[in-house]
């Protein structure tokens, strides 16, 4: 997979660490986890907060340049949660939320790297703020909220090339200098 990505980076005209690899790790037995550790992997995504807690909670202290994202929806009462375990969220899709982030960053001192997620397919069933309104979501998470947001993030609909939704993702961070791209 390594050895593909870094072939993809180059025909890109990128440099291999332009581009990196989360392994979703969400209900992945102990024994796979440790495995993919132990190969070298060390950022991962979580789709729950519980779960991760739980699964990465002594892991932590064995690596420490594990690095977590929050690939998954979040409420606003796990805000806090999130805040203490994550290196990064990868799911602000509403302001309320983003209050509740806000609030937990200051509260505990710490400062996870933040992504919006946009809804490129415009899907009923996914979460993600929807390319209209991005901008805006964008502008009060760093200006009202004073959040670090990094990126954009975004789930094209499995149904359609993903292309034109990584295309429209890419030129929304463009418009709102944001560097880091999550398309999955």
């Amino acid at each position: 997979i390594l050895a593909r990505i870094e072939a993809a980076a180059k025909a890109a005209g990128r440099t291999e660490g332009d581009v990196g690899l989360v392994a979703v790790s969400k209900q992945q037995p102990d024994t796979r986890i440790d495995a993919v550790l132990a190969a070298g992997q060390r950022v991962f995504g979580e789709n729950r907060v519980q779960e991760a807690q739980v699964r990465w909670g002594a892991r932590r202290a064995q690596f420490s340049d594990l690095v977590l994202r929050l690939i998954g929806p979040l409420q606003t009462n796990k805000a806090e949660d999130a805040v203490a375990l994550f290196d990064a969220i990868d799911t602000l899709d509403r302001p309320k939320l983003a209050a509740a982030l806000a609030g937990a960053m200051h509260k505990l001192g710490r400062r996870p790297d933040v992504l919006v997620q946009v809804n490129t397919g415009e899907e009923p069933q996914k979460g993600g703020v929807s390319p209209p309104e991005a901008d805006a979501l964008i502008h009060a998470a760093r200006e009202t909220y004073g959040l670090p947001v990094r990126g954009l993030m975004c789930i094209p609909p499995a149904n359609e090339p993903p292309g034109p939704h990584f295309a429209l993702l890419a030129k929304i961070a463009a418009r709102n200098g944001l560097s880091q791209l999550s398309m999955g």
